[in-house]
């Protein structure tokens, strides 16, 4: 029997502009307002408090068409926003402004370099092309912790919505990755690539970059007949090694 892997990935990259997406307040993404203390970063907008209306962040979208545009993207003239409805104690408004099927940019491709977890080149065949299904902007939602500062327990959790609202590009592919060296290779230079343009920091461990792979498989059996498996989708994976393990896994 032969195994197959398909993998496609969605990708999202927190914007470096300096407010948010919809609103005036300061973006914790940007360099200058990483560090602030929690739920300073906020108006009447993030909030969702009555009579408070969202305002498009223009560097954001232009941000987004640049990468679009890098990606081999078609750039839409014609866009539109969504609601995407939920409820979450880090979500004030109990739905995230988003797009679907009007997304900003869509249909492109990108080539990489192939290397295995050491660096090397993997194979003789070493560079890959995976198609961009779509790249739209969202907004992000805010942050909750299961503990103290510093790591005590605490019976309850903890929202910090300085997060809530920063412009969030998602970039999605086609099931075009066959491999965890390929899945990670392409996150490496697309991180490289944006960080590049200057559109992100890019800093993984605050979550510049989180990756959720779509993964299933094609079995082959030796009488002909071709199977393929369920998809099963891994959220938020906010490093390298950890997109790597869950496909290995």
């Amino acid at each position: 029997m032969k195994i197959e892997p398909i993998i496609g990935m969605e990708i999202h990259v927190e914007l470096a502009t300096r407010s948010k997406m919809f609103s005036r307040s300061a973006n914790v993404a940007h360099a200058a307002y990483e560090d602030a203390l929690p739920n300073t970063l906020t108006d009447p907008t993030v909030l969702a408090l009555p009579g408070a209306l969202p305002v498009m962040n223009r560097e954001a979208v232009e941000q987004s068409m640049m990468v679009g545009l890098a990606l081999g993207c078609t750039i839409n003239r014609l866009s539109r926003w969504d609601r995407k409805s939920y409820f979450y104690p880090d979500l004030p408004k109990a739905y995230q402004i988003s797009q679907y099927d009007l997304a900003l940019c869509i249909e492109g491709s990108f080539e990489f370099p192939v290397t295995d977890e050491l660096g090397r080149p993997a194979g003789e065949d070493c560079r890959h092309i995976v198609r961009i299904r779509r790249a739209h902007l969202e907004e992000d939602a805010g942050k909750l912790s299961h503990e103290l500062p510093g790591g005590g327990s605490i019976d309850g959790s903890l929202v910090d919505l300085n997060r809530a609202g920063t412009p969030l590009l998602e970039i999605v592919t086609e099931p075009d990755l066959t491999s965890a060296d390929e899945a990670v290779s392409f996150g490496k230079a697309l991180r490289q690539l944006c960080r590049f343009l200057g559109v992100t920091q890019g800093v993984m461990q605050r979550g510049h970059m989180r990756f959720e792979p779509n993964i299933n498989c094609r079995l082959t059996f030796d009488d002909g007949r071709v199977v393929t498996t369920p998809i099963v989708e891994v959220k938020n994976l906010n490093s390298f090694r950890a997109l790597r393990g869950a496909i290995e896994y």
